[in-house]
Formats: structure tokens, sequence, C-alpha cells
């Protein structure tokens, strides 16, 4: 047997293998599929109204404006046989080339075949060409009110991404030269983590950001030293070991958003906002939340308050012995911190002496990116789903937030992982990305209604335990940092928040980058400077004209804020020391809950 005879047998035998893989495979997908539940059409796109009002308003103003409609049309018609007799040139020249590409650089099309290749430029022009005739459409419109065509905006640039060529086997360049690099292995290797995806998720798609193998909670994340504390229903109180000889006298009591995991504070020593803190002479305290199932139906706003802020706020205290804690709220956790503080002045309350707040939105006026997501379409979705299930399965927020960035969130991994076969990058904030938690039916529909959609907190009072508080109620000293790119927490709506707060003493600080980066940014990186503005007033966009911009990070500026409000000196104090038993060695048990241990 000559050797290509031999390589043809040895092709011959792994596309048998291939084939029976695939044959195997498909077998799986399909029952996987055929046991999908579907889910809540509310809950999956807008309502069909939204584009209907679009469209009626199109050809409403054409009728009254009909040169307008011709001219984008006519300039669409133009742009796109403009090109196609520019490619068509090129090759009657016998020249296996792309025309002049005038079109903007997009990370997308990184490929240069996008560039260079007849066959890919070509469609990769009209896409464009395409995708902003639309975008222009959209603009023009002038019969829909701001918020509608905000909406409108949003929901067709989904649909622009979803149909870009990239997205697609046959037309994306980089999967079709792995397919043949490889033989198709890549193909088959992305048949099984589709599989593995629809599989895992009850046949929902969703992919797999991580490896979730490569990252183990108190090994590898996590692995902050402290001990658990307390723990009631809600949430366990981690004590962190000291490791400074002394600490500031008033506590630190973290209170991270209950939609996520406390850990993104935690990542690893080198970038752990927790560890750092500590390192920096306080005693550290933070609360980890539970996963929610069914039996957290009637789990509300008054609970979160009373039996997680309040108790925690009162463990930290008779732990330390200590008349005040110093605390923090991260985005819907700083929102109820808020809410919490408000109640306290309302009461008298003085256990809290200061507040930082991150990302945090108390001012819904103007919502931001996620305020497509928080019209009646959905939030009537999310309101039924909750009253059928008696809780909102981390899935929805999960998708929901990834579709805030869902080129770098859905369309990239899943063409990376599908298409190109590749396994999931051991990457740990997308890992703890991934590892969301449920929400208590109540708690989630009083929170969309009655703070995002009608705005009380901000515009009238909101009832929380038997009192009626407003932003102005909240008087404590505190310092906020908003992030400049945040898609959850736009910087301008959390600046109006603060600046309505009844507080003397307020520093605002805006971060570069987004609602993770911009807040998880440790000194030592040099990475992402900040803004540091004079007292908080007026508008945003008057604080932004005087704020001077900082080089690094905004944790030291912080911490000297916080230094200032924590008093003495004292020895360091050790978990376990004051009464309070051990429980559990950090990160605890509740964190390690997951979507299935809830389920189950």
């Amino acid at each position: 047997m000559t050797t290509s005879e031999y390589d043809d047998e040895k092709k011959a035998e792994r596309l048998k293998e291939n084939m029976a893989r695939i044959e195997a495979l498909t077998a799986r997908l399909t029952n996987a599929l055929a046991h999908r539940e579907p889910p809540r059409p509310s809950l999956q796109a807008p309502d069909s109204d939204l584009f209907l009002h679009g469209v009626t308003a199109y050809w409403t103003e054409m009728a009254k404006n009909p040169s307008k409609a011709l001219e984008q049309q006519l300039e669409f018609w133009g742009k796109s046989l403009k090109h196609h007799l520019e490619a068509q040139k090129v090759l009657q020249s016998g020249k296996l080339k792309a025309p002049a590409d005038m079109t903007p650089d997009d990370r997308r099309f990184s490929n240069p075949l996008w560039k260079t290749h007849p066959y890919f430029n070509y469609i990769k022009q009209q896409y464009m060409i395409a995708s902003g005739t639309m975008q222009d459409a959209i603009e023009g419109l002038e019969s829909i009110d701001d918020r509608e065509k905000r909406r409108l905006r949003y929901f067709t640039s989904q649909l622009v991404d979803m149909m870009a060529p990239t997205n697609f086997l046959a037309t994306n360049p980089d999967a079709l030269m792995k397919a043949v690099e490889t033989e198709g292995e890549s193909l088959v290797r992305g048949l099984e983590n589709l599989v593995r995806d629809v599989e895992a998720n009850k046949g929902e798609l969703q992919v797999t950001l991580a490896d979730k193998e490569a990252f183990k909670l108190g090994q590898n994340l996590a692995t902050t030293p402290g001990k658990v504390v307390f723990r009631n229903r809600l949430f366990e109180l981690i004590q962190f070991s000291p490791t400074t000889e002394q600490v500031h006298r008033t506590p630190l009591l973290i209170f991270p958003p209950w939609i996520n995991k406390y850990y993104v504070m935690d990542l690893k020593p080198q970038n752990s906002l927790i560890k750092w803190i500590v390192d920096q002479g306080y005693t550290l305290f933070v609360v980890s939340w539970v996963n929610p199932d069914a039996s957290y139906a009637d789990t509300g706003m008054d609970d979160y308050v009373a039996e997680g802020y309040l108790e925690a706020i009162r463990v930290t205290r008779e732990i330390t012995g200590e008349p005040q804690v110093n605390a923090i709220g991260y985005c819907i956790a700083g929102t109820t911190l808020a809410l919490t503080l408000a109640l306290m002045s309302k009461r008298k309350d003085k256990s809290v002496r200061a507040a930082t707040f991150f990302t945090t939105l108390t001012d819904f006026s103007n919502r931001g990116e996620v305020g497509v997501f928080l019209e009646d379409d959905f939030v009537d979705g999310i309101e039924a789903e909750c009253n059928e299930n008696g809780y909102l399965d981390s899935f929805f927020m999960s998708r929901t937030f990834s579709y805030l960035r869902s080129n770098d969130l859905i369309y990239g991994p899943a063409i990376r992982s599908y298409m190109m076969g590749e396994a999931p990058p051991a990457f740990d904030l997308l890992y703890w990305n991934g590892d969301g938690t449920n929400l208590p039916g109540k708690m989630c529909v009083e929170y969309l209604r009655g703070l995002c959609q009608q705005d009380r907190f901000a515009s009238d009072t909101f009832r929380i335990c038997g009192e009626d508080v407003s932003l102005s109620d909240v008087k404590h000293p505190l310092f906020a940092v908003a992030c400049e790119t945040d898609h959850i927490a736009a910087w301008k709506s959390s600046f109006r928040g603060i600046a309505k707060m009844g507080s003397r003493d307020k520093t605002f600080i805006r971060s570069q980058s987004g609602h993770i980066a911009g807040i998880i940014n440790p000194p030592a990186k040099k990475k992402y400077g900040h803004h540091a503005g004079p007292e908080v007033k007026g508008t945003p966009e008057d604080w932004m004209e005087v704020a001077e911009f900082h080089e690094g990070s905004w944790w030291h500026r912080w911490e000297e804020w916080l230094r200032k409000r924590s008093g003495a000196k004292i020895p360091a104090r050790i978990p376990g020391d004051s009464g309070y038993e051990v429980l559990a060695d950090a990160p605890g048990t509740y964190v390690k809950s997951t979507k299935n241990d809830a389920m189950s």
C-alpha cells in the first residue's frame, strides 16, 4: 500500500468515525430539544406592538413626507448597487480580490479575508450597508416618543447583530478554515459543545462562557481566609481573618447584589477587593446571600431589609462590640442599602456611620440601556413567571444582562464554541458571570414595579418595613462610585440618585470601564483611571465639566475617605473570638449552591 493510499484510508476511517459521532450527537440533541419546556413568550421578546408602532410610524411619515422616505431608499439602493458594480468590475479584470472597502472597523470582521476575499467582502459590505440603513431609518422616526424609540433602536440592533454573517458557518471564514484544517473535527467538537449546553439547560440554548471544571470555590476562587460566623435563612455572614496586627475600630460590612455571588470581589488574590481591604487594616464582614427556591416565594423587600440588612448590621456590631458599622452596597444591594439607611433615619437608628455605593441606581427616571427590559411587556412576563414558580430562575437575569453585550457574551462565545469547536476558556470572571442566583418571586416583583417602573423611592416615597421613605431620608456620609461604560447602572442615573439624597457629606467618583471592571480595579494594575469632582449637585454634565481626571484606581482615594470615618486602631479581631461560634470556613455554604441545587 502506497503512502497516498494509506492516507486516503485513514481519512475515510476518520470520516466514518466523525459521521458516527455526528449521528449519536444529533440523536442526543433531538432528545434534549424534545423535552424542552417552551419558555413564556413574554420573556423572549418585546411585545409585537413595539415593532408594529415602528412600522406604522414609518409609513405615516412616508405618507406625510414621501421625499424623505424615497431619499432613504435611493441612498440604500445606490450604495448597494455601487458596491455590487465595483465588486463585479474587479472580478471582470481577472483578479480574485475585493473592491475598495471603506466600511468602519469592526472586530467581528478582523480576519483579513473580510477585506481581501471577494466573496466574504461582498457579504460583509452588503450587511454593513443594510444594517446602517435600518439604524438610520429608526433614527429618522419623529412620531414616536423617546422611550419607544430607544427600545426600537435597541431591539433592532439585536436583530441586526443576530444576522451578522459571522454567526453562520457558510459565511464565517474563521470557522470554514478551521474545519478544513482539522478535516471537520472542529465541527464535530462544536456539535459536542452545543449538545452539552442544551442538555445542561434542559433544552434551552445557553452558551457556556467558562470552563466549569477549572475553578473550585475556596481553592482557586474566593480564597481570602475567613469564617462564617452567622447564618439565617437569607444569608451567611463571613468575617475575614486579619492580616495586620491592628485594625480600625469601626468594622466594615459589604452587601453584594443577590443577583450574583459575592466572590466577584474575591476572584483571585491579585485582584481581590476583599483581600485588599483586609490588608489595609479593617475588620471586614461580607454578606453571602442564599440562592432561593420556590419556598422563598413570599419573601419580599421587607424581609431582605429586616432579616438581611438590619440583622447583618446588628450581628456585626455585636461581634465587634462597636456601636456603629460602615456599610457598602453593590448594584441592587446598594439600592436596598439606601432604603435601609432611609428607614434607619426615620427610626433614629444610628447603627451605620457612613455608607459606600458601588454602581447603584436609586433614581430610575432614566434607566439607561437596561431600561428596555423594564417595560410592562417584560415585567408582566416576569410577574407571571414568579407567580407560577415562586421565584425567577437565574437563567432569565443572566440572559438579559448578556444581551446588553450580545456580541461579547452570546454570539462571540457561540462562534468559538459551536463553529470553531473550542473549549470554554478558564476565565474566572466569566465563570462567576455564569454562576447566578434565583430571585424570590415577591421581592423581584416589588423591586421591578415599585422601584424600577414607578420610581417611588426617588419621585415620591417607597414603603419599607412599615415606613414611607424617600431618597432625602438618606442622611449618612456617603461615597459613591459609578462606571463610565456601565450597561446596567448608567453613571448619570447613579449620579442623579446620589444628588437627591439628604446627606451633606457626599463624594462621587466616575471610574473608567464598566459595571465590574470599573469596580474590581486593583491599584497595582494601573489600568483604569477615574474622575473625582467637587460637591455633588446640579446635573451629571455640570459635575463632569469640573471633575478632575486621575490616573489609576480609585481604591486608595476611597480608603483615605473611609479611614477618616473608621476610628482609631485597636488589636486585630479574630473570627470566633466574640461568642459567635464558627460555622464554616469561608467562602461558606450558601455561595456553593447552584441553580440545580435550588431546583431540587
